[in-house]
């Protein structure tokens, strides 16, 4: 009854921890809570835990941890449903509440109560004192140590039944987190979201839903969205920003192993083209048919992904799915093309995917070389995917520890490099034990976590990343195969990697960081971690930031998992989130806190040039081009998957001039070819002809503003009055222009060559509007609300 008690009177202090500003039990008197609960206040989750704990103490004093031998065993929340993730804080508090009121000693100082305190087990075991094994000890004095003599003081106090010293000021004591912000416009935040996840500008009908039922009909709508291929374009496209499988090296087919595939892998090399035409024809055929299957093979991982969302599967089949995906092109790669061809629709589309499972490898003799219960492949959905392997290999020394990390990053959300600090002498380390990363603490830390994983991917040893067992064995000094603790049954080893993948979506941090993939996807940022320089003088806007991150994390996380992993509903809760509509501050602040806590919610990132091309086409009705070429996009941010993984966020002098030749050129080629056609075709000048002239009454003025209107809110996604500064900005260019114009001698009557409508003559423009449009158009490219999302 007790801790049933405690846990009463800790829940409002675990909600105001997850970020809401709700009265909590640390604001009740003492004297009415059981003093046992008194030390689960804000204090030990939003100091403690937060700034000790969870950085410091966790990664070795849990279960599979370091210190499992211990007495101070703590849990990890983040591993935890939000149901469980109270009992798991009440243990922590528990833990560090024994080792707090735990003393070594009486000491004999004349200063008994600060005696008392240095006789505190947990702060000589922070200080690296009594045998303490870890080596991420505290300086006396410093900000975390201060941390943990404040806890021991108000534990002391409590468990004597003392007033409690006055705690640190907490979230509860902040004003909610969004006071002053700005929320996007409805009809801005539709557009935002048709443009970034189908390409396109919202329909009439989508923008008369908005502005009639506003928030509430945005999820219909984007169920209507992620219905289009566009969609399933863009989503490949991120995870290939996460997964990173377009970057493996010595072509597509080289994913496809000699030893299995080794009379069907090269196919396009001895397919019959004599009905193409001539020896010439032929070879050109021949290069487009390799070309095409290479990008096929290259497609396969990510078509996973839009299979998985295209079909409402929940998305743990992406660590569980027990198929691939095959088109008419990597089937015959595979070599199961006849058995397949009478399920495609086009066995001359080699992008049309079906989900196939793959029958047990067979070597180049044709034996049996893969164990399989079933006959077939252990599918594993990413995990045993050939071409994911193959973009992740490994090496003698390596041992599959590279494909780990990257399985803990992928699919848990976990860094293991930040798991410890770096050895600072390997040297020493390695002279002093026989198998450091089994034995040194400092190397044991990661090596617990990762090298089980890694065990687990052991038949896939061969550099190439397909199955392969090694030779001599798995290693013998490496911890044992497993997950997190639990060792793999012998009898799974044949299908090591889907029992990695059974585990792996039971794992409450799997759903979380499928919400945080789907949040970066619409963002292009990656979710806040916890502040880890305790006295930066920013630590508590950074924590509190953090903090209401996290709770709208957990949130989604909920519906996420009630969905039975039904991705969509997360990119429904992400688009209507305060985090993903915020647009700006209501007043503005000089107080740097506030800045720090609001610097990382709303948009404001430059597009990709992917995004570029996709965002002109739904424009303009065609793509500028120039983006899609490999040097282009990779100077103006893009990544290769291979040596630039990383997408630039700050605009460089390079883009900056891909920016103004981008302007001119899409103006240059666009408004001419505007006005030639018909009024009711035109996207740009639907109500606007290059006769009217500014000055001339105020009824065309007028006109003009109007047609400024249009332009603002089709290029930029404003929604400007008549009489509004930025309208009245852009109005005073296009006269501008005019006039100047005006004031030339010789004026030619023609618009530029380069610029003339496509198939038509050179546009006539004896009165300078055309150009002045299209420096108006020019102007409006070079907008922040063009470039940035």
């Amino acid at each position: 009854m007790r801790r049933l008690f405690c846990f009463a009177q800790a829940l409002p202090v675990l909600i105001t921890f997850a970020g809401l500003n709700i009265t909590t039990a640390a604001e009740d008197p003492a004297e009415h809570r059981d003093p046992a609960c008194v030390g689960m206040d804000p204090y030990f989750l939003n100091e403690v835990w937060a700034k000790v704990g969870a950085q410091s103490c966790l990664k070795c004093h849990k279960a599979g941890g370091d210190a499992e031998d211990s007495k101070f065993i703590l849990q990890d929340p983040t591993r935890d449903t939000s149901d469980e993730r109270l009992v798991s804080s009440q243990h922590n508090w528990a833990a560090f509440r024994s080792m707090a009121l735990s003393r070594e000693g009486e000491g004999k100082d004349a200063d008994k109560a600060q005696t008392k305190l240095n006789d505190s087990r947990l702060l000589l075991k922070a200080l690296g004192k009594l045998d303490h094994g870890g080596d991420d000890v505290l300086k006396p004095g410093s900000p975390r140590y201060l941390v943990l003599e404040q806890f021991v003081r108000s534990t002391e106090a409590a468990h004597e039944g003392k007033p409690l010293p006055k705690p640190a000021i907490t979230a509860a004591n902040d004003p909610p987190f969004f006071d002053g912000i700005v929320m996007v416009d409805n009809r801005k935040l539709l557009r935002r979201l048709t443009l970034s996840l189908a390409a396109r500008l919202p329909t009439p009908q989508e923008m008369a839903a908005v502005e009639k039922e506003g928030l509430k009909a945005i999820a219909p709508i984007l169920d209507a969205v992620m219905k289009e291929d566009a969609f399933y374009d863009r989503l490949a496209e991120a995870f290939n920003d996460i997964f990173l499988v377009r970057g493996y090296d010595n072509g597509a087919e080289s994913a496809l192993s000699y030893d299995h595939f080794s009379t069907t892998r090269h196919w396009t090399q001895k397919f019959d083209l004599t009905k193409v035409g001539d020896e010439k024809a032929q070879t050109k055929a021949r290069y487009k048919l390799a070309d095409d299957y290479r990008e096929a093979l290259i497609r396969e991982p990510l078509e996973l992904v839009k299979y998985i969302v295209r079909h409402d599967h929940p998305f743990t089949e992406i660590v569980t799915a027990d198929y691939i995906m095959m088109s008419p092109y990597t089937s015959r790669g595979y070599g199961m093309f006849e058995e397949l061809k009478d399920k495609f629709k086009n066995v001359e589309d080699p992008y049309e995917y079906i989900p196939v499972r793959l029958h047990a490898l067979k070597n180049r003799t044709g034996r049996d070389h893969q164990q399989s219960e079933t006959g077939y492949y252990p599918h594993a959905g990413m995990l045993s995917i050939f071409q994911y392997l193959r973009r992740y290999p490994t090496t003698e020394t390596n041992r599959n520890r590279l494909r780990a990390r990257m399985y803990y990053e992928h699919f848990l959300g976990i860094d293991v490099l930040e798991l410890a600090a770096r050895v600072a002498d390997a040297a020493a380390v390695t002279a002093k034990y026989e198998i450091p990363t089994m034995q040194a603490s400092e190397c044991v830390v990661c090596h617990r976590t990762i090298d089980p994983v890694a065990g687990l991917f052991q038949d896939y040893y061969s550099f190439e990343g397909v199955f392969g067992p090694r030779k001599d064995g798995w290693f013998k000094d490496i911890f044992p195969a497993g997950f997190e603790g639990e060792d793999m049954p012998v009898d799974q080893r044949w299908r090591a990697l889907q029992w990695l993948g059974e585990h792996t979506v039971k794992d409450p941090r799997f759903a979380t960081t499928m919400v945080e993939h789907v949040y970066r996807t619409l963002t292009g940022r990656k979710v806040l971690l916890p502040p880890k320089v305790l006295d930066d003088p920013l630590y508590e806007a950074k924590m509190r930031a953090y903090r209401a991150q996290r709770q709208e994390v957990e949130e989604i996380v909920d519906v996420f998992v009630k969905a039975n992993f039904n991705l969509k509903t997360a990119f429904k809760a992400w688009a209507v989130s305060p985090f993903y509509r915020a647009d700006g501050i209501a007043t503005s602040t000089a107080n740097p806190m506030r800045e720090t806590e609001l610097a990382d919610i709303g948009l404001a990132r430059m597009l990709t040039p992917e995004q570029v091309e996709r965002k002109v086409a739904a424009i303009f009705g065609k793509s500028w081009g120039r983006l899609m070429d490999k040097q282009y996009s990779i100077l103006y941010g893009g990544i290769d998957s291979k040596e630039v993984t990383e997408r630039a966020v700050d605009p460089s002098g390079a883009m900056g001039a891909i920016q103004r030749t981008m302007s001119n050129d899409i103006a240059c080629k666009n408004v001419a070819l505007d006005f030639s056609k018909p009024a009711d075709q035109r996207r740009l000048f639907p109500k606007m002809e290059p006769d009217v002239l500014p000055g001339e009454s105020a009824e065309k003025d007028k006109q003009i503003r109007e047609a400024i209107v249009h332009l603002h809110e089709v290029v930029l996604g404003r929604f400007d009055a008549l009489d509004s500064a930025e309208v009245t900005r852009t109005f005073d260019l296009f006269a501008g222009i005019v006039s100047d114009a005006k004031a030339r001698k010789g004026l030619e009557p023609l618009e530029n060559y380069s610029c003339r409508a496509e198939g038509e003559a050179r546009t006539k423009d004896p009165d300078y509007t055309v150009r002045a449009w299209r420096g108006v158009v020019t102007y409006l490219l070079r907008q922040s609300d063009f470039l940035y999302e």
